[in-house]
């Protein structure tokens, strides 16, 4: 007879059987991400969860992946509660709730990957390479636009730091070498399952798995000598193309005293004072971060004219992020409320106001609220005595030495938003940003990771100024040329090679061609193995 304790244990000892290859797999892959860069667990740690779903009945799947999803974000992504916690107000418990309920919801996408995948391997002879490899994406992909889109922590991200690997985002996007990414952990499960599905199908062709796993190898040879090959033919590379000079101020001014109008003046010394040591480099642009004026630029006249006074003294083109006031509302019994946008001026070495750019994707809480009419009881983490309106135009800046483009803050995670600059010409991407949000997390490292694949997606070199860091200039080809550290007052310059001419990549033009021919690709894959047995999908968590 087994007392109740005694088979509590058992059913929890089995329980911790059953899905802690789930949780290793998702803790594993945490550390393939920034700040830690062991980029080559990324692709071996996932195999322990593939491997663990064969057999599974589809809730314990569903379950499976749940929680290699909620480790997997959690561990990625805990940084977003300091945003909410120091500066949104909320209480510590109530930040972490908002964390988890997110990362909860991108868990959905894993627990319905391990559902699918388990199905797959229950119904089918495929090789996991032909399954669950497109599915990943597939989901990934998916994750990445709707409900506005949160595409962080995306698998291929993990390989920043592999120059010639990534490469091939010039044709595919980032989705390409997270494909690369999960193509090498489905190869491997497929060979480890290999003896234990013959065992239950005696008929099961080894064939199969082995053909996969040799394509796999064959498609990241071709990946690399891809990659290779490119890095050979950059500008950069050969020392050809046409260069710029930047200069990067790094103001380090805290958060919490950004908006203080007692402020102002210290502020707008600490970034002159930086930007004339930067004179010295002779550089033919200056870079300030996103919000680096703290005012409102062209409604404030005295300090506006300050500014302008100062870009005009030193005669170097000043971009700089800033807050513009585009409407004024005025309601019943209340004060004034503004209609405000986050923007990037370019100041020309007359003084004299040159470009502007309105942020075009704004952050979900943080500049808007949405559904606000159902969600009306949510207020805003940015301070400020308006609300944020979206721009609409992918505009370049022309100078005298070629054209670029602006984006701001986690604009840069978005690679569709990105490319919609490039689709015709443009020299140089200009990355405006304040980090100081994330404190001192993971959340830099991982900002800066990414803005390394859109240089590379794009084919045009990258400048970086964070407020607070991480700073920094990337090259056409993914390489990073020179970076500064977090919470640190200082400047950068670099000279950067510009490719020749302005054609566009493939990526540039063509977009996410490829996502949607693996997406296209799971579709097939999934309607011929239901087509082949028609069980009805049916879940009981």
């Amino acid at each position: 007879m087994q007392f109740p304790h005694t088979l509590a244990m058992d059913n929890a000892k089995e329980a911790l059987g059953r899905y802690l290859p789930a949780l290793l797999s998702g803790a594993v892959l945490v550390f393939a991400f920034p700040p830690f860069n062991l980029s080559f667990l990324a692709l071996v740690c996932i195999a322990p969860l593939l491997v663990s779903l064969q057999g599974m009945d589809r809730a314990a799947a569903f379950r499976s992946g749940l929680l290699f999803g909620l480790v997997y974000f959690l561990g990625t992504q805990y940084w977003i509660y300091h945003s909410i916690n120091h500066y949104g107000g909320l209480l510590l418990p109530v930040s972490l709730a908002v964390v988890l309920l997110l990362c909860l919801y991108e868990a959905l996408y894993t627990a319905f990957f391990g559902l699918l995948t388990a199905e797959a391997l229950r119904r089918t002879d495929l090789p996991l390479t032909i399954t669950a490899a497109p599915l990943w994406v597939s989901l990934e992909y998916v994750r990445g636009y709707l409900f506005t889109g949160f595409p962080w922590s995306l698998l291929g991200y993990t390989q920043h730091n592999a120059v010639p690997l990534i490469q091939i985002s010039d044709l595919t996007g980032v989705y390409g070498v997270s494909l690369l990414v999960i193509l090498v952990n489905t190869a491997l499960s497929d060979l480890v399952l290999l003896k234990r599905r013959r065992a239950e199908r005696p008929l099961h062709p080894p064939a199969k798995a082995i053909l996969s796993a040799a394509a796999v190898v064959l498609v990241m040879a071709a990946a690399l000598l891809y990659g290779f090959r490119r890095l050979d033919a950059t500008p950069a590379a050969k020392d050809e193309g046409r260069r710029v000079r930047v200069s990067i101020v790094q103001g380090n001014i805290d958060q919490s005293v950004k908006w203080d109008p007692g402020r102002q003046r210290s502020i707008l010394q600490t970034y002159k004072r930086l930007t004339r040591a930067s004179l010295r480099d002779d550089p033919d642009m200056i870079v300030w971060p996103e919000t680096a004026l703290p005012f409102y630029y062209g409604t404030d006249r005295t300090l506006t004219e300050e500014v302008n006074g100062f870009v005009r003294e030193i005669g170097v083109p000043l971009l700089t992020g800033t807050v513009l006031i585009k409407g004024e509302n005025h309601g019943a019994g209340t004060g004034p409320r503004y209609t405000l946008s986050n923007s990037a001026v370019l100041i020309g070495g007359d003084g004299k106001l040159s470009y502007v750019y309105d942020k075009i994707h704004l952050v979900p809480f943080g500049e808007y609220v949405p559904l606000k009419k159902l969600l009306f009881f949510v207020d805003r983490l940015v301070e400020g005595i308006g609300d944020y309106q979206a721009g609409r135009d992918y505009v370049k800046a022309d100078t005298s030495w070629g054209r670029f483009s602006t984006v701001i803050c986690y604009e840069i995670i978005f690679p569709g938003l990105v490319r919609r600059f490039f689709t015709g010409d443009g020299d140089l991407i200009v990355n405006i940003t304040n980090d100081a949000w994330f404190g001192r997390t993971s959340g830099p490292y991982q900002h800066f990771g990414i803005s390394v694949f859109r240089a590379v997606e794009n084919r045009k070199p990258l400048v970086r100024a964070a407020n607070t860091g991480i700073s920094g200039f990337i090259d056409a080809s993914g390489r990073v040329l020179a970076s500064t550290r977090l919470f640190e007052e200082g400047y950068l310059t670099a000279d950067i090679v510009m490719n020749r001419g302005s054609d566009p990549s493939f990526y540039s033009v063509h977009g996410d061609l490829f996502s949607y021919s693996v997406m296209v690709l799971t579709v097939l894959v999934f309607g011929f193995i239901w087509g082949r047995n028609r069980k009805p999908l049916k879940i009981k968590l």
